[in-house]
């Protein structure tokens, strides 16, 4: 596995909270891109990942939350959204969508822009929680862990209960009180 990356559409300033997109299986890609056709914010994040085909190697572009985007729209008007090509639903609290912690989002956006080594990991909520101090993760919060002997942060997503790992120098971080 690759880098990670991130599919981002503007359209206005960011009034509005994000929101976890429920969308069809495989059609993450395509939902982001229609939505922001419609002119919303749409952030899919994602990584490059080296598949086995029958004649050769590939690299593909998978998202990191499969099923999942993100978007930006005003939850008391969430039609156009949820009438969108491949949208299921929205993570809700009954009719009521559920906002997307802000910092959550910025921080697998940071993840995803490093250019460092990014993956999906399983959801950790038990460990330390350590703050990158400089690098291109700067300001990231998460758990830190020890894969193979390289240090890896772990950035969570709390709604979804899903989480992102990158490769970090162990020399970036310090604990959070």
């Amino acid at each position: 596995m690759s880098s990670g990356l991130a599919v981002v559409r503007a359209a206005a300033p960011n009034v509005h909270p994000w929101y976890a997109v429920r969308v069809r299986s495989r059609f993450e890609f395509v939902t982001s891109a229609v939505l922001g056709e419609r002119g919303y914010e749409t952030f899919l994040p994602s990584y490059r990942s080296r598949r086995a085909w029958s004649d050769r190697m590939k690299v593909v572009e998978i998202p990191l939350f499969p099923g999942y985007l993100f978007c930006r729209f005003d939850a008391a008007d969430p039609y156009r959204v949820l009438n969108s090509p491949g949208v299921v639903n929205v993570i809700s609290v009954g009719p009521r969508p559920l906002p997307v912690d802000e910092d959550e989002v910025a921080s697998i956006q940071k993840v995803c822009r490093s250019g460092r080594d990014a993956q999906p990991w399983p959801f950790l909520q038990v460990g330390r929680r350590v703050r990158v101090e400089c690098g291109p993760l700067a300001g990231t919060e998460g758990i830190v862990l020890e894969v193979k002997s390289v240090c890896r942060i772990v950035v969570s997503l709390t709604l979804l209960r899903r989480s992102v790992s990158a490769e970090i120098e162990r020399e970036w971080i310090r604990p959070v009180n």
